[in-house]
């Protein structure tokens, strides 16, 4: 099976780059990360790239996770839209599969930006940056990753610079600060609903083609055929 994960930005792929290797371990997979370079790339790509995946389904056994961050969109509105595009693809998705209950594309998104998920891993952003204080997580404002105001990643800079770090900077080095904290994550801890969302979509994913190869093995027992 080949995973095909849709993202919106390098600092995602710099994150999933570390980060699949885990949650697909022991696992009969190989993995794709397509970065469309923004979030209106990605929506207005995704269409031709649906269509690809439907002409090579005949031929090969293809996933598809779409992970995108919520931003300032109305979250039910966009993933309405995501899943409009898999339909009108004719590719049915984890939350409409098909009749027999089968789906081929997983719809993410991430609440409200990737930095959400390294406050939802308060001892990962420690590991990375020792000066943080372990009881961030504790502070007001920081209690709930996904619900923190100001815009994450400007609130991330923020804490980094008062821990003594990227100073003179006006932008949070996301690539890096996303390869940093990342290193050090540990996902059965992270706090953040939309990354344990992410990660029981994916593990939908993998359970659905484990369904699927089972289903083929049987049904190639029957006719007497080798698996």
């Amino acid at each position: 099976m080949t995973v095909f994960i849709h993202v919106e930005e390098p600092s995602m792929e710099s994150a999933l780059d570390i980060l699949l290797p885990r949650l697909f371990e022991n696992r009969e997979v190989t993995w794709k990360i397509i970065d469309h370079g923004s979030k209106q790339r990605l929506l207005r790509d995704l269409p031709s790239r649906f269509a690809g995946y439907v002409a090579r389904l005949a031929r090969e056994e293809i996933k598809v996770l779409v992970v995108v961050d919520r931003d300032d969109d109305d979250c039910c509105d966009l993933k309405s839209r995501l899943e409009k595009i898999a339909a009108g693809a004719g590719l049915p998705t984890k939350a409409a599969p098909d009749a027999t209950g089968r789906f081929h594309v997983v719809n993410r998104i991430v609440i409200e930006e990737l930095e959400a998920w390294f406050f939802g891993d308060v001892p990962a952003l420690c590991a990375a940056y020792p000066r943080i204080p372990a009881s961030l997580s504790r502070k007001k404002g920081f209690v709930e990753p996904d619900e923190i105001a100001g815009g994450t990643w400007e609130r991330l800079l923020q804490v980094l610079q008062r821990a003594g770090y990227y100073g003179a900077l006006e932008r949070l080095p996301k690539n890096e600060v996303a390869r940093k904290v990342v290193a050090g994550m540990e996902p059965g801890r992270n706090r953040s609903p939309s990354f344990r969302h992410f990660v029981s979509g994916l593990e939908a994913l993998l359970s659905e083609s484990s369904r699927e190869q089972k289903k083929t093995s049987q049904m190639r027992r029957r006719h007497g055929l080798k698996t």
